[in-house]
């Protein structure tokens, strides 16, 4: 059996981590975590958003992904799944960047979660004020 090798990129969003392997020359199929894609993301519009790169780049049904995602939610599985796709493109033909930076794909979003403040409800939400 012939070798096959790929190119790997990490994605993170939110407490979301996701390894990325791209497999060029496939036939576009696409497994998360040993399951389908439709399978793993059944919700409306996370397929779209996470097949963002593959489209911009036109490598739609040209590669194989394979995708380990562990930790946070499903909103911020799907933007690391985004993240590291972007990144593994870029590790396989680095004149893709300026399509993949016009398009937002390549930029960590840092946005997380707020701690907890003390004497607080949430991270900023104040308990009901009463007179008496």
């Amino acid at each position: 059996m012939t070798e096959m090798y790929y190119y790997e990129g990490v994605g993170r969003r939110k407490a979301a981590t996701a390894r990325v392997r791209i497999y060029p020359g496939g036939d576009g199929t696409f497994v998360v975590n040993d399951r389908t894609l439709e399978e793993y993301f059944p919700r409306l519009g996370d397929i779209q958003s996470l097949m963002g790169p593959l489209r911009v780049t036109e490598q739609e049904g040209r590669l194989n992904v394979s995708v380990h995602v562990r930790g946070g939610g499903v909103t911020g599985q799907t933007g690391a799944v985004r993240h590291g796709l972007a990144r593994a493109l870029l590790k396989l033909d680095p004149e893709l960047r300026p399509i993949l930076r016009r398009g937002g794909y390549l930029t960590r979003d840092a946005r997380i979660k707020e701690r907890k403040k003390p004497g607080l409800k949430r991270a900023r939400k104040a308990p009901t004020y009463t007179k008496r």
